[in-house]
C-alpha cells in the first residue's frame, strides 16, 4: 500500500488541513505527530528506506523503543500539507533504547521532524504510560484567542480551566480534568519538554504562554475536538473581557457539581473554589 493511502495518513493529513482552515497555523507554526499501530506500520513498510542517518532525539524515551511516528516536518506549513505530504510530513523510527530517531519515508526533499519533536516524544511516552497505549495524538497550534488569554490572566491552572468552564457548558465535560499552564519558554528544548510532559500527567491539553496550546488524545478527531473546544471557549471569554471586567451571571460551583453527576464526570474539587466578584488585575 502506498503511504499516501493509508487510512491513518488520511486523517493526518485532514487534521493538519483542519487547523490551518481555522487559522493556527500561519507560516510554519505549529506540528503534529502520531503513534502508528504496529498494523499500520506493516501496511506501509514496503516503502520505508533505511539510508537516512540515526539522529540524537535530545532526550530519552525509553518507552517509545522501536515504535514509529508520522510527523509533520520542521520549517513545513500546515496548509501545504495537504498539497504534497510526502514534502511535508514523515515517518521516523525511534530505536533500541529510546534515544535516536531516523527517517524511514518522506520529507522527499530533505529536512528533519519539528524541532518541537522532543516535546512530542515525551508527551508519547507520558500518555501511553497513562492510558495503556490508547493515546496516539500530541497536536500543536497557535489558537488565537488561547494566546490572547496569556496576557491578560494569571498563568496558573485553576485560573484558566475555571474561566474556560465558564464560557461553555461543555467544556467540563469535555476536559473534565482541566488544562495545565507552561509559563513562556523557549520552544524546542529538553526544558519545555519537560515542564509539559510534567502537566500531560494530570490533564490532556497544555497551554503554552504567549504561544500557542498542546493537546493529547486517542485519535485524531478526539484532539482536534478538543483543541477546538478549548480555542472556542477562549474566543466566548475574549469577548466576555472585551465587554465588562464583571459578570453579571455565570456557571456556579454547585452547577458543576450537578453537571458532573449528570453527565457521569469527575471534576477536581481545587477547580470549584468560590470566586470574587472582580476580575484579576
Amino acid at each position: 500500500m502506498k503511504v499516501t493511502d493509508a487510512a491513518f495518513v488520511q486523517g493526518f493529513v485532514r487534521l493538519c488541513n483542519d487547523g490551518w482552515e481555522q487559522g493556527w497555523h500561519e507560516r510554519n507554526g505549529g506540528n503534529l505527530s502520531y503513534r502508528m499501530k504496529p498494523a499500520e506500520v506493516k501496511d506501509v513498510e514496503e516503502n520505508f528506506g533505511t539510508e537516512q542517518p540515526w539522529t540524537q532525539i535530545g532526550t530519552d524515551v525509553p518507552d517509545l523503543a522501536g515504535e514509529y511516528f508520522l510527523v509533520t516536518g520542521s520549517g513545513k506549513y500546515m496548509r501545504n500539507v495537504i498539497l504534497d505530504p510526502e514534502g511535508t510530513i514523515c515517518i521516523i523510527e525511534i530505536d533500541g533504547k529510546g534515544k535516536n530517531f531516523r527517517i524511514r519515508w518522506g520529507l522527499r526533499d530533505g529536512g528533519r521532524p519539528t524541532s518541537e519533536l522532543p516535546t512530542h516524544l515525551m508527551n508519547h511516552e507520558v500518555k501511553k504510560q497513562l492510558t495503556g497505549g490508547k493515546y496516539r495524538v500530541i497536536y500543536h497550534a497557535h489558537c488565537t484567542n488561547v494566546i490572547a488569554l496569556t496576557f491578560v490572566l494569571p498563568l496558573r491552572d485553576e485560573v484558566f480551566t475555571r474561566e474556560l468552564w465558564e464560557s461553555a457548558t461543555e467544556c467540563p465535560v469535555v476536559f473534565p480534568s482541566g488544562i495545565g499552564v507552561v509559563p513562556w519558554m523557549v520552544p524546542g528544548g529538553r526544558d519545555i519538554a519537560v515542564a509539559t510532559s510534567k502537566l500531560m500527567k494530570q490533564y490532556d491539553a497544555a497551554i503554552w504562554a504567549h504561544h500557542g496550546m498542546f493537546c493529547s488524545g486517542e485519535d485524531f478527531d478526539i484532539t482536534f475536538g478538543l483543541m477546538h473546544t478549548i480555542e472556542k471557549a477562549a474566543e466566548v471569554l475574549v469577548k466576555v473581557l472585551s465587554m465588562s471586567q464583571n459578570k453579571l451571571q455565570t456557571i456556579q460551583p454547585d452547577d458543576f457539581r450537578h453537571l458532573a453527576k449528570d453527565f457521569n464526570v469527575t471534576l477536581p474539587e481545587k477547580f470549584l473554589y468560590e470566586k470574587p466578584v472582580r476580575k484579576y488585575s
